[in-house]
């Protein structure tokens, strides 16, 4: 299992500071939240990326259907070469039903949204080929022609591609299909019965790994370097506590833990969690 650290909030030098407290602590990755109108993640993670060497740098997560896809293939494909090849790109459909996060535009519903995240994603996959290329969907279009100049973004140096994570809603097939095509699996629980609690455990969890392993195996996709993602938050103070509370998700099969608490969105007292919690290091399961 590898071991990442959530920001949910902080500006590009708490960013980088904080980055570089993960890598010396032996975090594998640092993630930083993507919101609407408010501090460029990828501002951030660039300042992180030329103040640390090893750790991997992503956001938890974009809102694909919000953004432009040639923006993004340009940010992550730019970062991607700053930091010698250690970018995540973890995608959803984005937050609905708040209008903190609608302010500048109507949510066009869930259909319309899903549409524009696959039609982004089919996007991305071309754009970091540095080549022109011809696309026709619904929400994107490309026209293809002879050269572009200047020139299109260096690609990625991942290959195939910068590792892409996507939110799939466990048991809706449609949505993780989705998650199985690509990189990793972020999951979310939606019970078919609305009135179930809604509260993933690692039974759960297990069930869906299970699943996304079966379904790519049915499309020839192997699971070798496949992601399967948990989030949570685990107590600084009490290594062995923070380690028996990740144990459950490694046994079903989460590859990646992620450690985030979104209970403040103060700056001072984000950092300083934060510090704390990156300072005591991971909640390793192997210890």
């Amino acid at each position: 299992m590898r071991y990442g650290f959530v920001l949910p909030y902080g500006d590009a030098h708490t960013t980088a500071d904080l980055a570089v407290v993960a890598e010396d602590h032996g975090w594998d990755g640092f993630f930083v939240w993507e919101g609407i109108w408010a501090i460029d993640p990828w501002v951030s993670l660039a300042a992180a990326a030329v103040r640390t060497e090893r750790i991997r740098l992503g956001t938890m997560l974009t809102p694909l259907p919000r953004r432009r896809p040639w923006e993004l293939a340009g940010q992550t494909s730019t970062l991607d070469n700053l930091s010698g090849g250690r970018v995540i790109l973890s995608v959803g459909l984005g937050v609905a039903g708040e209008d903190r996060w609608w302010l500048f535009e109507d949510d066009p519903g869930r259909a319309a949204r899903a549409q524009m995240l696959d039609e982004g994603l089919a996007m991305l996959e071309r754009l970091w080929r540095e080549e022109p290329f011809e696309f026709e969907g619904r929400h994107f279009t490309s026209r293809l022609i002879d050269s572009l100049v200047p020139p299109a973004p260096p690609a990625p140096v991942q290959k195939p591609r910068i590792p892409t994570w996507v939110v799939g809603a466990w048991p809706f097939p449609k949505s993780m299909r989705r998650s199985a095509r690509w990189d990793g699996w972020i999951p979310h629980y939606q019970p078919v019965d609305a009135s179930a609690d809604g509260q993933l455990t690692p039974e759960i969890f297990g069930e869906g790994a299970i699943w996304i392993r079966e379904q790519r195996a049915t499309e020839g996709l192997p699971m070798a370097g496949y992601d399967l993602i948990m989030e949570g938050a685990t107590p600084a103070d009490d290594p062995k506590a923070a380690a028996e509370q990740v144990r459950p998700w490694a046994q079903a099969g989460a590859t990646w833990w992620l450690d985030a608490d979104w209970s403040s969105m103060d700056p001072a007292r984000v950092r300083e969690a934060s510090e704390r919690r990156l300072r005591a290091g991971p909640p390793r399961v192997d210890h």
